[in-house]
């Protein structure tokens, strides 16, 4: 604790956004460049190095954030590095794509803004990049055991990052024709670009992982073929099974899934294609759904050069402050928050149909009207009140020649036939069952992230790729070195 009374002679400075009418016009990352070097170790003497550190509790990575935030304070980037990776093997991606339940559960955050965890971690990752702190590392010996890992999102590539490490020969199968998953194809350059995650991946293939993409496994390989190649196998497919909407006019042309419409714009990015064949550009958009994911089709449209963009949310509009009553400290409150891309659509005037800032509250899709070609042209609502129940007279129309469905994902998709040549048991809720060590009911094969715990946060997701390291490390060797930071029954912190 290099300030004793940091937190209270330093106000909380986050990393600076570019304006939103310069930002929209690239896909580049939405901060300031190199402006958050300058107040993050003033930002890190926030940190009070409390005695019993909350933010330990709201991070399944059992991130060790207030050493970390000591050693920025005084600017040890080495020591703040080795500390900040002997938890979590990608800061870099968790720095940007993680909503910081940790900063909810910061002490500090009881009566005054939290510390800025998430900018001091993004911080000591980019810096550690920058001086070459991040080398290679392979290990010893090899154990002469072999995995393979499906799915090459964030658990699944800390799974193989780890068991690599523990000297097993591990292969990744990947069924699209790059490595990340969602953080590849779902996830828009303008929160996270995309050489962020080819480093590491060029890190982990100098460790020795082994990646096989444009593979689908149930199809490409079947499922128990590679069962017997491998002495185990871990399934981190994610949960990719997206919910539908089942309301009048669901048929028209025009409605598309949000999984369907931000890998095409990622592809633009990656320069796959010229322009995605479903570009918001000159139409008005209506994303259905609240959360990130739509947050995410918003900000693209925008840079899509959409004429309108509204996005609507069941839920009605929170306060701005934690209720103490429903979401006390250091449970992860339910409060306005303004993103990135809710940001430009408020300075931008992107929806003059809804709210300052894109966003219309308490709203229900009723029913979609089309035009004679099958096109949709309209989307109908009505506002509903807390119990999700219709408000008299509040029907409305909102022009739309494109609307995204961002409603969130209910298990691991089922139409490769994995689930089923395996003969993988599933939960109620279409989720991979397993038992206290991550192993499903098939011999040998462990089930991991999304697939099985059901959509979460790419905290939760690492943390789970780490801990099924582990538990395939005891199962191969009969003991393991490697930290297990969650069980497959731990859930967030709650009321």
């Amino acid at each position: 604790m290099a300030d004793p009374k940091g937190f209270i002679t330093t106000p909380r400075q986050d990393w600076p956004r570019r304006p939103a009418g310069e930002r929209v016009r690239d896909w580049d990352e939405v901060y300031v460049p190199g402006a958050l070097l300058p107040i993050v170790s003033e930002q890190a003497d926030r940190c009070m190095d409390c005695g019993v550190p909350f933010c330990h509790e709201a991070c399944p990575l059992g991130n060790l954030i207030p050493e970390w935030n000591d050693l920025v304070s005084r600017e040890d980037w080495r020591a703040a590095s080795d500390r900040l990776h002997a938890t979590n093997n990608f800061p870099e991606f968790t720095g940007r794509l993680c909503p910081a339940p940790c900063e909810a559960g910061c002490v500090l955050a009881i009566n005054q803004p939290a510390v800025t965890i998430k900018n001091v971690e993004v911080a000591i990752a980019d810096r550690a990049w920058a001086d070459g702190l991040t080398p290679p590392r392979p290990p010893d010996r090899l154990s002469g055991r072999t995995v393979a890992v499906i799915g090459s999102g964030p658990t699944g590539l800390a799974a193989a990052q780890q068991l690599t490490r523990a000297g097993h020969t591990v292969a990744v199968y990947e069924k699209d024709d790059r490595i990340g998953g969602l953080m590849r194809y779902g996830i828009p350059a303008f929160k996270m670009e995309k050489r962020h995650l080819e480093r590491r991946i060029e890190q982990m293939r100098a460790e020795g992982t082994k990646f096989r993409t444009s593979t689908t496994i149930g199809r490409d390989v079947m499922a128990d073929d590679l069962r017997t190649r491998y002495d185990a196998v871990v399934i981190a497919t994610g949960a990719t099974e997206w919910r539908e909407l089942h309301v009048p006019g669901r048929e028209l042309t025009g409605i598309q899934q949000a999984m369907e419409y931000l890998p095409l714009a990622n592809r633009v990015c990656e320069g796959d294609l010229e322009r995605s064949p479903m570009s918001a550009a000159g139409k008005h958009v209506v994303i259905v759904g609240g959360g990130d994911t739509g947050a995410d089709c918003l900000g693209t449209a925008i840079r899509e050069g959409a004429t309108s963009v509204t996005q609507l949310d069941i839920y009605a509009q929170p306060g701005a402050e934690r209720d103490e009553d429903t979401d006390p400290w250091p449970t992860y409150p339910k409060i306005y928050r303004l993103s990135a891309a809710h940001e430009e659509a408020r300075d931008l005037g992107t929806a003059p149909a809804a709210d300052a800032d894109a966003r219309l509250f308490a709203a229900s899709t009723l029913r979609f009207t089309g035009d004679e070609s099958g096109h949709v042209r309209a989307l109908h609502l009505v506002e509903v009140d807390e119990k999700r129940r219709p408000v008299e007279g509040t029907a409305r129309a909102l022009p739309a020649d494109l609307v995204l469905l961002a409603l969130g994902f209910s298990g691991p998709d089922r139409d490769d036939g994995l689930i089923e040549q395996l003969g993988l048991a599933l939960e109620p809720r279409g989720t991979i069952a397993r038992d206290a060590d991550f192993a499903t009911n098939a011999p040998g094969v462990f089930a991991a992230g999304d697939a099985a715990r059901g959509q979460s946060l790419i905290v939760w997701a690492i943390a789970e790729g780490r801990a099924v390291a582990a538990a395939v490390d005891r199962a191969l060797t009969g003991s393991s070195r490697l930290p297990a930071p969650i069980g497959p029954y731990d859930r967030p912190m709650s009321v």
